[in-house]
């Protein structure tokens, strides 16, 4: 286990700040491919489908790689395993400015899923749980608030760039902000932080982390049927709505705007936080979800439709978010939970690589409808493993009574 450390409460507003633009960066430069997609095929010479397994690589990569760096936390820190992984992120993109044709563009997101496994979400957290102590789960709540504006903050941003100075040149940029803006204020912003282990801690957890009657398969498998409509739709979102009759410019606007309501989701699950457990904001989101798609099928492509559904779509997968890293503690104790997260991780980021191809390849060959008529299956069979968790723990509850 990582073991907490005593950091003067002063230094938490600026390692949240450094942690905050950081993360936003490194979500932000990896979100690119529904913006300048289309251009990507055209110039590499790939099909649509294709240019959207390059965030299955990085999944995949990520799933792979993150179990291994484990070990890189404990002995070097946190700290410095973000900072490789942000200038390994450098020559990824740096590769994919650079790219002709396929080697060239998965050669890039090979490098960018080591980056992602090596410096967001898993890393940031272990850090703020080593240095902020009882300090670190509000810490992490605040942090998540901010890093899902980053497509919100990084799609227009991308549009416009692209637009102006083409792709490539557009990724260069991102490249060299890694360079230039994360890695020094990882370097000279964050005070290095101890990690130790302890494996008779480690030996317990592992023993702990079997949830009671079966319950952690239905966690995992309704987190995963949520990743796959949450990354799925956030890959195909603007084709899907330009598919729909909508401009380009209105779908990126609108693309946008969910990414912002999920933060009003987050914002949500913080105001029911004293009366809401995890399980319970999951319920929730899971039911609100669908009913935004359902909208958006009723509606066909019209504006109230698009707009009602980017509304409930974004404040539940928004809620989903949260819910996803705190639903374990309802069956876990705090010892395990850690090792829950671990196992969870491989099968999610497996369904984050496949969610964006499949439903490109879904728009690509049966149109919007298609792929609204799946993400509903799939939230569906989300909110029904969701709801088998809440009546056993109910029945639970009613046992201890």
């Amino acid at each position: 286990m990582f073991a907490p450390t005593d950091t003067p409460a002063p230094s938490l507003p600026r390692i949240l700040f450094v942690l905050a633009v950081t993360q936003t960066l490194g979500w932000g430069v990896l979100s690119l491919l529904p913006v300048i997609g289309r251009d990507l095929a055209g110039d590499l010479s790939m099909a649509l489908p294709s240019i959207f397994l390059g965030t299955s690589v990085m999944y995949v990569v990520t799933a792979l790689a993150a179990p291994m760096l484990g070990q890189a936390l404990i002995r070097a820190g946190a700290r410095s395993v973000m900072m490789a992984g942000f200038a390994t992120g450098a020559g990824g993109l740096t590769v994919l400015a650079l790219a002709t044709g396929p080697f060239g563009f998965f050669a890039g997101w090979l490098f960018l899923g080591l980056f992602s496994a090596a410096s967001l979400t898993t890393s940031a957290y272990v850090y703020l749980n080593a240095v902020a102590g009882k300090r670190a789960k509000s810490m992490i709540g605040s942090l998540m608030l901010v890093t899902g504006l980053a497509s919100s903050i990084f799609w227009p941003l991308t549009a416009f760039l692209s637009a102006q100075i083409g792709w490539r040149a557009t990724v260069a940029i991102y490249a060299m902000s890694l360079v230039i803006v994360a890695v020094p204020l990882l370097q000279f912003g964050l005070p290095q932080a101890a990690a130790g282990t302890d494996a008779s801690a480690r030996a317990q957890a592992d023993h702990q982390a079997r949830a009671p009657g079966g319950a952690f398969g239905f966690i995992v498998a309704a987190i995963i049927c949520n990743g796959f409509v949450t990354v799925g739709f956030e890959a195909v979102i603007i084709e899907t709505l330009r598919a729909m009759g909508i401009g380009a410019a209105e779908a990126v606007a609108f693309g946008s705007v969910i990414g912002m309501l999920k933060v009003g989701g987050r914002l949500l699950d913080i105001a029911g936080g004293g009366r809401w457990d995890g399980l319970t904001t999951g319920v929730i989101a899971a039911i609100v979800m669908p009913l935004g798609i359902v909208l958006l099928l009723a509606g066909g492509g019209a504006y109230w439709s698009i707009g009602l559904f980017a509304l409930l779509f974004g404040l539940g997968s928004g809620a989903f978010a949260v819910a996803r890293a705190t639903m374990p503690l309802v069956f876990f104790d705090t010892s395990s939970y850690a090792l829950a997260m671990a196992r969870i991780a491989l099968p999610l980021n497996l369904i984050y690589a496949a969610a964006p191809p499949l439903l490109s390849a879904l728009l690509t060959h049966g149109g919007s409808s298609a792929v609204l008529i799946c993400a509903l299956a799939f939230s569906l069979v989300a909110l029904a493993f969701l709801a088998v968790l809440d009546r056993r723990r109910r029945l639970r509850n009613d046992e201890a009574m």
